[in-house]
């Protein structure tokens, strides 16, 4: 009875031993999860631009915690985001193609468990319910729904994916997962203010476009991709001919309206793609993405035409016909090019010298550089 007694108490020792390891190993694992999660926290509090924290939160969390798939969902009904994201650089088909981060007018739309979605939520993946959240992923594995919310409203849905349909059930902790989700929250609602801030600073109050700083930023970014689809870039410099008369005519605060009235019909003439600036009094600019200097003279002879075609009204009763000198230029950067700034200060130097042609032209006309800017 005595070796029976001393045997059941082995086995005990054993299964408490076991248990031990099991605990010491959990431990271990949550330990480094732990380090892991606040190291990814770290990365997202240092990312320095929007377009930088989304590619954090999707391919470092992806690496960092060995997932097949990690999909972002943002709510914006407005598009603000989106146009944000095109001040970092971004073009609109871009966007469309940012590898992992969708953008809905309603997030309740994508998937059954979001309309309640107040901690994460772990479960398997239903094709039929969650495809909306991770396209391309067809069957088998689980997935953890974790919420972005900010003062009790859902801006986002951050999405883990494993192949493995034991990686997130139900009854597994979620509570480092919640954490994550309130990081990077506040790190996307940072962002975006950092990014409207930037925006700000690059905006000309009066008109709505964008200013001769922001000008010179995007002419080195389109350049840079200009060398590498082999395309050149077109830029036009738009002035506004016998402004100063507004202004000594009818004063400054007619001529700031002469100026939004131009802004809007400049704008309505703009392919989805291409940039408007005001670069300085009464001067404007556009810039063309891939485009050739005949793309450049049809929609300089659109924005003349629009701009002249309708007298612009000013006051209560006074209306003026105005008019625009536009001179347009081309570059297309060598392979071998590095200094973009150099380029981009030619292509404007090549632009206003075709401007200057117009002017003495006679106004009311186009001229464009037969030289590429290189």
């Amino acid at each position: 009875m005595a070796a029976n007694r001393l045997s059941d108490l082995e086995e005990e020792n054993e299964r408490l031993r076991a248990r031990l390891r099991e605990l010491t190993e959990e431990v271990g694992r949550n330990e480094s999860l732990f380090r892991k999660t606040q190291e990814r926290e770290l990365e997202l509090l240092r990312a320095g631009s929007l377009a930088q924290l989304l590619e954090r939160l999707i391919h470092g969390l992806r690496e960092s915690y060995q997932l097949d798939t990690v999909t972002l969902m943002l709510h914006d009904p407005q598009h603000e985001i989106r146009h944000l994201l095109s001040g970092d650089g971004f073009l609109l088909e871009e966007l469309e193609e940012l590898e992992g981060v969708y953008f809905v007018d309603a997030l309740t739309t994508a998937a059954p468990q979001i309309a309640n979605l107040e901690r994460p939520w772990l479960g398997p993946f239903r094709l039929a319910d969650h495809e909306l959240l991770l396209p391309g992923v067809h069957s088998g594995g689980s997935l953890a729904l974790i919420p972005l919310a900010r003062q009790e409203q859902l801006d986002g849905v951050l999405v883990f994916f494993s192949a493995d349909p034991r990686r997130f059930t139900g009854d597994l902790a979620s509570d480092f997962l919640a954490h994550l989700g309130v990081v990077s929250a506040i790190c996307i609602e940072n962002a975006v203010n950092r990014a409207r801030l930037v925006r700000s600073g690059l905006t000309d109050f009066l008109t709505g476009f964008h200013n001769r700083r922001y000008l010179h930023a995007r002419l080195r970014e389109e350049l840079a991709r200009a060398q590498r689809a082999h395309q050149p870039v077109v830029c036009l410099m738009i002035d506004v001919d016998h402004f100063k008369r507004i202004n000594d005519h009818y004063g400054h605060l007619a001529g700031d309206a002469v100026l939004r009235e131009v802004a809007q019909r400049i704008d309505a003439e703009m392919r989805v793609s291409d940039t408007g600036v005001r670069f300085g009094g009464d001067e404007f600019a556009i810039v063309l993405p891939q485009g050739t200097v005949n793309d450049g003279e049809r929609v300089a002879a659109r924005v003349l035409d629009a701009v002249r075609s309708q007298p612009v009204a000013i006051g209560g009763h006074a209306t003026e016909t105005v008019t625009l000198s536009i001179g347009v230029a081309a570059a297309a950067p060598d392979q071998d090019t590095r200094d973009y700034k150099a380029v981009a200060d030619r292509l404007i130097a090549e632009a206003d010298a075709a401007l200057y042609r117009a002017k003495s032209a006679g106004r009311n006309c186009i001229a464009a550089s037969k030289n590429i800017v290189s």
